[in-house]
């Protein structure tokens, strides 16, 4: 029996894609297929594909073509795959022509002529075209616009409040009204104070929403958005980035799982460094604080990883005015566990995060909220593990692929759940206008 192995990422299939399977499987008389994994795509920098690998897998059962499906999960598996199942012909599409020669000393390779005018990613341009507005001042804004322009089916319309970074200067700046009117959805990265208002008018208006967080300041504002983003079927997430990276989401469902035992503490830490003194001479809007800056990033794998049902917590902070903080220590104390936060602007400290638990511990170095590596560690150092997933770019790709595909799909993908953007909206809010903190 001769047997032909082919791979591919096979997003949503089209005609192309029956026609490499069909060409692949007259080759011999059984035909394997390799369907890329999510992780692996990611780590190719493949990160616009629009469904997930079940998804994909179905599609290419779907077509009867195929014998047999392999999960391409790393480099080197094809030599693996090949050896293991005892193939006899490598197939693949043209466009690849001479990238697979080297298989030739395991296997016959043969490039298959592809279906000429159809391409994946044309399709996705074409199905998924997205007009987005930036709003805001923050200085990330242009990272924002710089990544978005390799993702197929986004474009930057304008923004509205970030005329003065030379780095935008090529993009229209717009009223807040009037970008609304010319887009689809927006990103919100503006003043913490100024984002329930900016929210609530684009989701009554129709406009898809993905803010960086927090979204409000008070559990009641974050909650009657949610109500009003389901009502209007438009789609609200959050815009961490961290959140959608794969080294995080790992994280996340590796502590859960229980490799490290029973997690009893959490410690987080953000800082950045900027003069003392030019803090203090500082404009509101132009210089964020500490807690602006960094704490929705601090506290969100603290409510992730233990839940929001603390009983106790306490928060000391170093402040030049009644509103900025140049650094800020929380601790919350939960039944069975305890977790810190240390947030800085104008002070620097290690940016690591660590969860403990009764088997062994994550530790996760600086910059943790960037992370495409970190290490669980056990009393027995042979054991120990380390992970490295790799991070395009700044990470921002990440989250304007999923909050595209959130609105293909016409429903909210949740990395960062309702729970959690409340919670962190309600931390802000007793921040801001509780008694019950302690200067320093």
């Amino acid at each position: 029996m001769k047997k032909v192995i082919t791979y591919g990422t096979f997003d949503m299939i089209h005609q192309g894609h029956l026609n490499i399977l069909k060409r692949a499987k007259a080759l011999g008389d059984y035909l394997i297929v390799g369907v890329t994994s999510d992780d692996f795509d990611s780590r190719r920098g493949k990160i616009n594909v629009q469904q997930s690998m079940i998804e994909r897998v179905e599609g290419v059962k779907e077509t009867g073509l195929a014998d047999q499906i392999v999960i391409e999960e790393y480099e080197g598996q094809k030599i693996d795959d090949i050896n293991r199942f005892g193939v006899d012909i490598f197939a693949i599409g043209s466009d690849w022509k001479g990238k697979f020669d080297y298989l030739s000393e395991f296997c016959k390779v043969v490039y298959l002529e592809r279906t000429k005018g159809i391409s994946s990613t044309k399709i996705r341009s074409q199905n998924n075209h997205l007009k987005l507005g930036l709003i805001g001042k923050a200085k990330r804004l242009w990272k924002i616009a710089n990544e978005a322009v390799s993702i197929n089916g986004i474009d930057i319309v304008g923004t509205s409040g970030a005329g003065y970074d030379r780095r935008l200067k090529k993009l229209n700046n717009y009223s807040f009204d009037q970008l609304i009117e010319k887009v689809d959805a927006v990103f919100i990265e503006s003043d913490v104070k100024d984002r329930y208002e900016q929210i609530k008018y684009a989701l009554e208006r129709g406009k898809h929403v993905l803010c960086d967080l927090p979204m409000t300041i008070g559990r009641r504002q974050q909650h009657e958005l949610l109500e009003i983003a389901k009502k209007n079927e438009c789609i609200l997430m959050s815009g961490i980035k961290t959140a959608y990276s794969t080294a995080y989401y790992r994280l996340l469902l590796m502590v859960k799982s229980g490799e490290i035992g029973d997690i009893l503490s959490v410690e987080t830490t953000c800082t950045s460094l900027n003069e003392i003194s030019k803090i203090k001479k500082y404009q509101k809007n132009d210089i964020w604080s500490a807690m602006d800056a960094w704490g929705a990033t601090a506290l969100m794998p603290i409510f992730q990883i233990l839940g929001t049902d603390y009983v106790d917590n306490t928060i000391i902070s170093k402040k030049i005015d009644d509103y900025f903080d140049i650094f800020t220590k929380m601790d919350f104390v939960y039944k069975n566990a305890v977790a810190t936060i240390k947030i800085g602007k104008g002070v620097k400290s290690e940016g690591e995060m660590i969860i403990s638990g009764t088997k062994g511990y994550v530790y996760v170095p600086a910059p943790w909220w960037k992370t495409d590596y970190f290490e669980i560690r056990y009393e027995d150092q042979n054991k120990n593990k380390r992970f490295f997933y790799e991070l395009e770019g700044e990470g921002f790709k990440y989250e304007l692929v999923n909050f595209l595909r959130a609105i293909n799909h016409g429903r909210t993908l949740s990395y960062t759940g309702n729970d959690v953007l409340e919670e962190i909206s309600n931390v802000y809010d007793e921040f801001y206008n509780s008694d019950d903190i302690s200067l320093i």
